[in-house]
């Protein structure tokens, strides 16, 4: 398939409407070695279009592990549940910080089905928040 193509300006607008973070895991982009991509929610695979609410953005680890995922097992009830989806869900809904603000806890099941699907506590990002921690940081506001 063909990949689709998004302007710059709206490129542009979905870095700002997440005000520079990954859509998933919250890293900041100011603070990571690859550059951020724009992920398709429902993906185009999946007849997902370019509409600008089907946008996110995602550090380059979740985007290529989010791949065209679109659901995943939940640990807890063993049933499938829909990935977190930015745009029509609220971040502090499904997810929070643990008393230590290094790992992301799942608090439904599409939360926690999106931290085993995207994995979410990933060493390099556990490693990146405690360094982002030391500089006064993160957690993000």
């Amino acid at each position: 398939m063909a990949k689709s193509y998004i302007s710059p300006s709206t490129k542009q607008a979905i870095f700002t409407r997440a005000q520079g973070y990954c859509e998933y895991c919250k890293s900041p982009a100011d603070f990571t070695t690859e550059p951020f991509s724009i992920e398709h929610i429902q993906p185009v695979s999946k007849d997902g279009s370019n509409d600008f609410l089907n946008l996110a953005l995602a550090c380059l680890g979740c985007n290529i592990i989010k791949s065209d995922k679109t659901e995943f097992t939940d640990p807890i009830s063993l049933h499938l549940s829909s990935l977190f989806n930015p745009r029509t869900m609220s971040w502090e809904e499904h997810f929070m910080w643990d008393e230590t603000s290094t790992l992301i806890i799942g608090k439904t099941a599409t939360g926690r089905a999106t931290i085993e699907a995207l994995n979410l506590n990933r060493r390099p990002l556990k490693n990146l928040r405690r360094a982002l921690i030391a500089i006064g940081e993160h957690p993000p506001e």
